[in-house]
């Protein structure tokens, strides 16, 4: 898994960099409703919407799994009852007392 993740980034950083380095040009942004108007560099424009999109999609991911968490929770909940269940159950059967065969038909 570590090294997926050191090859995505050494992927992303030979693509993002010469980027950068090409689009240096300030753009003008306007942010209606809003007077003003912000010169920024065009890359960094481009990687704060990809920011921006990116944790967008990351919270609509986590709140899409919000019923599988509960789900998860519920049967980790349901889970330990029934182990501590059988601890009990097993000291109670360790506890108690053995019977010998008197009375029963051979």
């Amino acid at each position: 898994m570590r090294l997926v993740f050191w090859v995505v980034t050494i992927a992303a950083a030979i693509f993002l960099i010469p980027f950068a380095v090409a689009n240096r040009e300030p753009v003008s942004l306007g942010l209606w409703p809003l007077p003003f108007l912000i010169e920024v560099p065009l890359y960094l424009l481009v990687l704060l919407v990809l920011l921006a999109g990116l944790l967008i999609g990351a919270t609509a991911g986590w709140v899409a799994g919000r019923r599988v968490r509960r789900e998860l929770r519920r049967r980790r909940r349901r889970v330990e009852a029934l182990e501590r269940e059988l601890a009990e159950t097993t000291s109670q059967l360790a506890n108690r007392p053995e019977r010998t065969g008197s009375g029963l038909p051979a």
